[in-house]
């Protein structure tokens, strides 16, 4: 599967990251490449309301692209234990 993504581009966390309340689902946008050392990612995850709830450095097994059978859903932070 091809890991490439381009700038603005909305992708899926493939990994949960706890400390930041990000699951594994969660949309994000790709706001900057990276390609030195390695190939990574900067995401940013917003609030409903446009403000930033998480901002990123993934590498490109941590995120996906959206599917068609995917489906987009809300939940309320915090993070349910």
């Amino acid at each position: 599967m091809d890991k490439t993504f381009n700038l603005l581009d909305t992708v899926i966390a493939a990994v949960n990251v706890p400390d930041h309340e990000i699951l594994s689902g969660d949309l994000g946008t790709v706001i900057e490449i990276y390609t030195n050392p390695d190939l990574a990612y900067e995401i940013e995850f917003v609030n409903p309301d446009g403000t930033t709830r998480a901002l990123l450095t993934l590498a490109p097994d941590q995120v996906r692209r959206l599917a068609a059978r995917d489906v987009i859903t809300t939940r309320q932070l915090p993070l349910a234990a």
